[in-house]
């Protein structure tokens, strides 16, 4: 059964995967970073390898989904899996179920400071292109080809869609659904923490002790992660487009830093296009 770590892009999905791996699959490493393989992202090429004879387009892709799934739950093991994928149905092809997915974790946050975080991510060249990112419910996360499918040599894509449909179609995940802000993370990271930890705790039916959250907590701390990211780099971390070199990938900006960046045009479109969910998570 899988454990779903699910979020829209640049939402504070990594630092929670680094606090999970630390937490569950401890050991005594110089670099932080290292566990986080325990948890791989889904879906991989690799996953759908002897269920496609080739990589055509979504309409394949989503046939396999609940199949491949399967086959990763034939150990009967709990695991838990990273995604960016919207949680959606095509042609009665849904990306999981219950019969396959135990629980999950969602990352939610502002779109406003997400939208900041995407332009230096993807290399977005402004604003107003950021914005048409986050706002487009065909978007893909990864890239196809120029016939709209993929092959074993390119990137695997994965359909994200916008903000709000990506927040409100994993809300519909009703079996052990822990919905967690970003910005609760950065405020008092102890107690969000605490809480991830002990939701682990009760699906995994694990005894989970406070050394054990302290040491996870102090592991995936920013300070940690980014000296990590200094010492050994982050193959996750995307590369510069003009030189081809890795970005930083742990960039913790202050709360609320889209007040700083974005015109008041910007901030209106966002808040406009994504009122009622902001609402809901008293954003507004």
């Amino acid at each position: 059964m899988i454990i779903w770590l699910a979020s829209y892009p640049k939402s504070g999905n990594t630092w929670i995967r680094a606090f999970v791996s630390s937490l569950l699959f401890k050991k005594d490493n110089i670099n932080s970073l290292d566990n986080m393989k325990q948890i791989h992202a889904y879906p991989l090429k690799k996953d759908f390898y002897n269920l496609l004879n080739d990589f055509n387009n979504l309409n394949n892709i989503s046939e396999c989904w609940e199949k491949s799934q399967s086959i990763l739950n034939l150990d009967k093991k709990i695991k838990i899996l990273k995604t960016h994928h919207i949680l959606c149905g095509i042609n009665n092809n849904f990306f999981t179920s219950y019969k396959n997915s135990l629980g999950v974790i969602y990352i939610v946050r502002d779109p406003r400071n997400v939208i900041t975080s995407l332009m230096n991510h993807y290399s977005i060249k402004n604003y107003d292109e950021a914005l048409k990112f986050i706002l487009d419910k065909d978007r893909f996360s990864g890239k196809f080809d120029k016939k709209n499918s993929f092959t074993r040599e390119t990137e695997f894509p994965t359909y994200i869609s916008n903000w709000n449909n990506h927040f409100n179609s994993w809300k519909s995940f009703k079996k052990n659904y822990l919905l967690i802000r970003y910005e609760d993370l950065v405020k008092d990271p102890q107690t969000k923490f605490k809480e991830i930890a002990n939701y682990l705790g009760k699906l995994l039916k694990i005894k989970i002790h406070n050394e054990d959250i302290n040491y996870a907590i102090a592991q995936s701390s920013f300070k940690n992660l980014k000296k990590s990211e200094e010492i050994f780099g982050f193959e996750e971390a995307p590369p510069d487009e003009i030189t081809n070199k890795k970005k930083k990938f742990f960039n913790l900006g202050p709360d609320n830093q889209w007040q700083r960046y974005l015109s008041k045009d910007i901030q209106n479109k966002i808040e406009n296009a994504f009122k009622n969910e902001m609402k809901e998570l008293n954003y507004l």
